[in-house]
């Protein structure tokens, strides 16, 4: 009997101008040998310090960055109790306007300095600390008082009917506080200035 032939032999030359590709040319890489490739080189700290000085570091550049934030007004830098367009409102109401408690701190300080530095004999020192208790004094500290109520209860109930579904809880003691500090030491910085105007950018 006659041994059927195979029309193609099993090891016929594939020829060079196949349009067909014939795979790769190059073993398919193992998942893990690509994710090798793939990731980045962790350098360890070499000791407990070297841990400690990157860990100051890097908790350094975060403070400064915050703090560069907070100066910018962006309130997701800014502590929980500053937050929210209820305390805003009460930041900008107070900041807009000079009140007679802003001045209490300064006009403590000359207090002391005119109690305590020697002025004349000692009947005009007496006199000028008599003066200083009796009349300065209690009428600086009537104006604080009558200050610090007029500005809770007023930005209390502004901000109440600006922000209607904000709770204004707190708002007012929040307000008559920052009205005591000095205007440059306040914080968050003031976005505006006496009179309403936004405070310029700083070049």
């Amino acid at each position: 009997m006659l041994r059927r032939r195979s029309q193609t032999p099993a090891d016929s030359p594939v020829p060079a101008d196949d349009p067909k590709p014939q795979g790769k040319g190059r073993p398919t890489p193992k998942r893990r040998d690509a994710e090798g490739r793939r990731r980045q080189p962790v350098t360890a700290p070499r000791d407990r310090k070297e841990a400690y000085r990157a860990m100051r570091a890097k908790q350094a550049a975060e403070r400064a960055k915050a703090r560069e934030g907070m100066l910018r007004g962006d309130e997701r830098y800014f502590p929980a109790r500053d937050r929210g367009p209820v305390k805003k409102f009460a930041r900008d109401w107070v900041d807009s306007r000079r009140l007679p408690s802003q001045y209490f701190l300064p006009f403590s300080l000359v207090i002391l300095l005119v109690t305590w530095i020697p002025m004349g004999d000692a009947r005009t020192q007496a006199m000028i600390y008599g003066y200083v208790l009796t009349i300065a004094w209690p009428v600086m500290m009537v104006a604080v008082l009558g200050t610090s109520i007029f500005v809770a209860q007023r930005v209390k109930k502004q901000a109440a009917e600006k922000f209607p579904n904000e709770s204004v809880k707190g708002v007012g003691f929040y307000a008559a506080m920052r009205a005591l500090q000095i205007r440059k030491l306040r914080f968050p910085p003031p976005q505006v200035l006496p009179g309403g105007k936004p405070v310029p950018p700083k070049k």
